[in-house]
């Protein structure tokens, strides 16, 4: 089976989208029931990303599909008509509950071209439960076309291995208004203790450094395995997320986790982490004390938790979606 990859998120995220592709792309190219073919346009530039929305993926990526017997669009960024059968990806609907957390281009393009999108795809897979409930609710996909396949975890995050040195909680995720950022600032330095924040810059003017919070950018992840470790806990307390993986992540490294209540990250946890209010820099508080406190127990719950997320799991899982897209 020859399947078209749409490989541009690569050049825009090393966040939640990238982390997706990279580790579906690792194992569908070790198999030999699929033949992959990577295709992208442009670079991380806002030239590029307008050629890309209103051009390429409309016209340019259908015709670079030709050929294939599947075409893969790994966010719901894909052409509206596609001569080949198309799957789509949607780690989250935010830019629906949240429009004024992006950026205008986001605004004007997502609430327009998402919906035919998804319209025109076969299938679309869903990181999450969570993730297919918004779904259906607030673009009324049918439920039968949604299938869901959470994300997954590399190797590098272990529990054993390095741990950083220094008495801090850690924060990961792109400096944007939805991870909520301030607020778990605020309640780190109600506890007293240093925050740490790894994520590249982002959008919607999030600035955050000083005042007890250190912002160590984009590190790599052995880096970032080692934060991981050597945290008295990861807090990731964002208002809204379709899965999650720093969650994930932190787990599988043995931390205590706290996360938000209510939403995917909860699913994601499953009861290895403290739930807290997103809103509420008190209960962030609160929650960031108990996990400091039940720190063994959670790493024991959060270790198991993670060993159900694996890439060649995913990859199984997304190859018989191929398969139903072309039925």
């Amino acid at each position: 089976m020859r399947v078209a990859v749409d490989t541009s998120p690569l050049v825009q995220t090393r966040a939640g989208t990238a982390r997706y592709l990279e580790g579906l792309l690792r194992e569908l190219e070790r198999r030999d029931d699929v033949d992959i073919r990577r295709v992208a346009f442009g670079g991380a530039g806002r030239a590029s990303t307008l050629v890309r929305d209103a051009l390429w993926y409309p016209a340019g990526l259908p015709r670079a599909a030709r050929g294939a017997d599947v075409l893969h669009c790994p966010t719901y960024r894909g052409p509206v008509r596609s001569g080949v059968p198309l799957v789509v990806t949607v780690h989250d609907l935010a830019i629906f509950r949240h429009p004024g957390a992006f950026n205008r281009w986001s605004r004007l393009y997502g609430p327009r071209l998402i919906p035919r999108v998804l319209r025109a795809a076969r299938r679309v897979i869903a990181v999450s439960e969570f993730t297919r409930r918004e779904l259906v609710e607030l673009l009324g996909l049918p439920e039968e076309r949604i299938r869901v396949i959470p994300n997954a975890v590399d190797d590098t995050f272990a529990a054993e291995g390095p741990a950083a040195e220094g008495d801090y909680v850690l924060a990961v995720g792109t400096l944007e208004p939805r991870k909520n950022l301030p607020r778990l600032a605020e309640a780190a330095r109600r506890v007293g203790v240093e925050l740490r924040v790894v994520g590249a810059p982002g959008w919607g003017g999030v600035h955050i450094g000083g005042d007890g919070v250190r912002w160590l950018g984009w590190v790599p992840d052995e880096e970032l395995a080692r934060l991981y470790r050597g945290a008295r806990c990861v807090a990731y307390a964002s208002v809204y997320e379709g899965f999650g993986i720093p969650v994930l992540e932190a787990m599988a490294c043995g931390a205590a986790v706290v996360t938000s209540r209510g939403g995917a990250t909860e699913e994601v946890a499953d009861g290895a982490a403290v739930l807290v209010d997103p809103l509420d820099p008190s209960d962030i508080a609160a929650g960031i004390e108990r996990a400091v406190a039940e720190r063994d127990l959670l790493a024991s719950r959060g270790i198991a938790r993670a060993r159900a997320f694996t890439w060649p799991a995913v990859a199984d899982a997304t190859v018989a979606v191929y398969r139903e897209a072309l039925a």
